[in-house]
């Protein structure tokens, strides 16, 4: 074990068990590291890259772009889930391949699992992430907590005025479902 600098966090340091790639997979693997390298290098954001493929054909990119933009949700696998789905011309990735130079934050793997791709294939993970400075440990840890405990007080109030609307939704006959 060792100490990581950023905050003294325990971390394991070394190989991960990985599952082996063919030839395809791995060459859309490196394009997503090659796009955390530049987006980093470009002062996008931090290093990390996301590509999405279907039928053999890349279909959505992103590095992070949280810096350019000044949006802490443009991280690369947002960035390329609404390249892809604008693309695509609709909301979910089925039957796509997510590859992403990281395990995703939370944040991306909510975003992953309302996208629905069909498989998602990571390089560095969330530990190898946190020795880089990018620790989301905590926010799993704030998920486990009563909302008046966590770091960023949540209050809920007119609980009943807002279930209205999803009563309306419920009983709407036109929606689409997803």
């Amino acid at each position: 074990m060792v100490k990581n600098p950023v905050n003294n966090n325990e971390l394991y340091f070394g190989k991960h068990s990985e599952i082996p790639m063919n030839e395809e997979q791995k060459a859309y693997m490196k394009m997503a590291v090659d796009l955390s390298r530049s987006g980093m290098e470009s002062g996008k954001g931090g290093p990390f890259g996301c590509v999405i493929v279907k039928d053999g054909k890349v279909i959505g990119i992103g590095s992070n772009s949280v810096l350019e933009t000044n949006d802490p949700t443009a991280h690369a696998e947002i960035v390329a889930i609404r390249d892809a789905c604008r693309n695509l011309g609709h909301f979910q990735l089925d039957g796509c391949e997510v590859y992403t130079s990281c395990e995703p934050c939370p944040m991306c793997l909510g975003a992953i699992y309302w996208a629905r791709p069909s498989k998602v294939f990571f390089a560095n993970d969330k530990r190898d992430a946190a020795e880089a400075g990018f620790d989301d440990d905590f926010i799993y840890q704030e998920l486990e907590l009563p909302y008046e405990k966590r770091k960023i007080p949540f209050e809920q109030g007119m609980q009943d005025t807002a279930k209205e609307v999803f009563q309306e939704w419920i009983l709407k006959e036109d929606k689409t479902l997803y």
